[in-house]
């Protein structure tokens, strides 16, 4: 018996259900990441890798289908206010935020987290980001002003975490002009 497998759409490293097989493309938990697992992967199997977090835990709970597809739920990323965002900006409601400083822009976010989850209901990641905070989380506990993201392959929501629950939000940056400096017409 070898020490890496691919058995019924899952790849099994030493016995653990390291990956899944997703179309032409293995997608792995990086805490798996080896030279050894990745030349399996590549050379010998010939498939593009993705190093996914979280993706061990989702497999552990049962949260991918038994086809591998991972599509159930999307990715999650968590904006919280920069440490030189103005102080003012921090822990307050959106209509506070909007009336004194307009829109949130990402220009005054860092992101905290980026990965799996086991659920798209905003409640649900409200309190695992309070309470469970996932590998790799980086920030404080969710709160007022913090901005979470959904996205997949089809595109991303914005949702503004308010005095109640969440507000959709666009949180695109303001577009500069491309040539900044002087221009002469002709």
């Amino acid at each position: 018996m070898s020490n890496i497998e691919i058995r019924s759409n899952r790849i099994l490293y030493y016995g653990n259900i390291a990956g899944y097989l997703s179309r032409e493309k293995a997608v792995v938990d990086p805490m798996f990441q080896t030279d050894e697992l990745e030349s399996f992967l590549i050379e010998k199997n010939g498939l593009e890798v993705e190093w996914k977090p979280g993706t061990f835990e989702r497999l552990a709970a049962g949260t991918i289908d038994p086809e591998g597809n991972a599509a159930l739920h999307k990715r999650c990323r968590v904006w919280q206010l920069a440490s030189e965002a103005d102080v003012m900006m921090k822990f307050i409601g959106y209509d506070i935020s909007t009336s004194r400083f307009g829109e949130p822009n990402p220009a005054n976010y860092q992101v905290v987290y980026d990965g799996e989850v086991d659920t798209n209901e905003l409640e649900a990641l409200y309190t695992k980001f309070n309470t469970d905070h996932p590998l790799g989380y980086e920030g404080h506990s969710l709160s007022m002003s913090d901005v979470l993201e959904l996205y997949d392959e089809t595109g991303c929501t914005f949702y503004y975490c308010d005095t109640i629950g969440f507000k959709e939000i666009s949180f695109q940056e303001v577009q500069q002009e491309q040539d900044q400096g002087p221009q002469m017409k002709l």
